[in-house]
């Protein structure tokens, strides 16, 4: 895929848009909306199995990416919600990891490189450090199994036993993966500040992402969700809001926007109004183009 005109804005600002009908109308919905960035489920993110990618789709969906200026850079897949990667289970983790590598090839097959996912729980049946070492072998299963994928490990707001709420978990895990140039991080706003990172204020911000690059390191962020929450900070609770109407406010998302940090990757909007996104993209647009 080659980048056109939408791409050369540095910002890639977009929302996880619906991929109903086939995965080749993702890329329209996105340009309906503003956007020059975009996430999509590649297949029911509540069904373990799906029927392969049509060929002709998948020509369509490359073909649209070209003509509507989204590269590889640009869009943010995710996989399905029912993994867990880091399943004490052995039984479900072995169907947890064969439906990961199955992500892997579909948004290979597409011409992506990134695959955004929720790292994994231990329902209490084992410990972090295990349940985390776990998450870093199922990595490592799947870049054996898929060729260039990027596995792109989704921070979490702490919700019962879901790992990767703490900057150090996901530190824990890239520390065990083998291919350390195949391996990066999504920071979602939400999630951050439920699981207790303030981001209410410029200072805020400035000492959460100075957190993040001293334990993680700046160099793994490879995308981000961009979403106020409806609970407060320390919450353990996973609600999104509306920019701009949630707890943390318009400072974080106008922070994000301005710093050249964030550049260069995905930020998607996972709000809970699809019908502003175009107006939630512009303003974020709006504080860039202020920087």
């Amino acid at each position: 895929m080659t980048n056109s005109n939408l791409a050369f804005n540095k910002k890639f600002i977009g929302a996880h848009v619906s991929a109903a009908g086939g995965v080749d109308q993702a890329p329209k919905r996105a340009k309906e909306i503003g956007a020059n960035a975009f996430a999509l489920f590649t297949k029911n993110q509540r069904q373990w199995v799906a029927k392969p990618l049509d060929d002709k789709v998948v020509a369509n969906f490359k073909r649209l990416c070209v003509a509507l200026g989204y590269s590889a850079d640009q869009i943010l897949p995710h996989d399905s919600y029912l993994i867990n990667l880091g399943a004490p289970d052995d039984e479900k983790l072995a169907k947890s990891r064969a439906a990961f590598i199955d992500e892997m090839e579909r948004c290979h097959e597409l011409g992506l490189k990134l695959l955004n996912f929720h790292p994994g729980s231990h329902l209490k049946q084992i410990s972090e450090s295990e349940c985390l070492s776990k998450i870093a072998e199922s990595i490592n299963l799947a870049h054996e199994a898929v060729p260039n994928v990027i596995a792109v490990i989704e921070n979490t707001a702490g919700q019962g036993s879901n790992l990767g709420w703490r900057f150090e978990h996901l530190a824990e895990i890239i520390e065990q993966v083998k291919d350390k140039s195949r391996v990066g991080v999504c920071i979602d706003t939400c999630h951050t500040f439920a699981a207790g990172y303030d981001l209410t204020s410029t200072e805020a911000c400035e000492a959460t992402f100075a957190e993040f690059d001293k334990v993680v390191g700046m160099h793994y962020l490879r995308a981000m969700h961009i979403n106020d929450s409806k609970n407060e900070c320390g919450s353990r609770v996973d609600r999104h809001h509306s920019l701009g109407e949630g707890t943390i406010g318009w400072s974080c998302f106008e922070y994000i926007a301005k710093d050249p940090r964030f550049d260069h990757i995905p930020l998607i909007l996972e709000t809970i109004n699809p019908d502003i996104w175009h107006q939630e993209i512009a303003t974020l647009r709006r504080f860039h183009q202020e920087a």
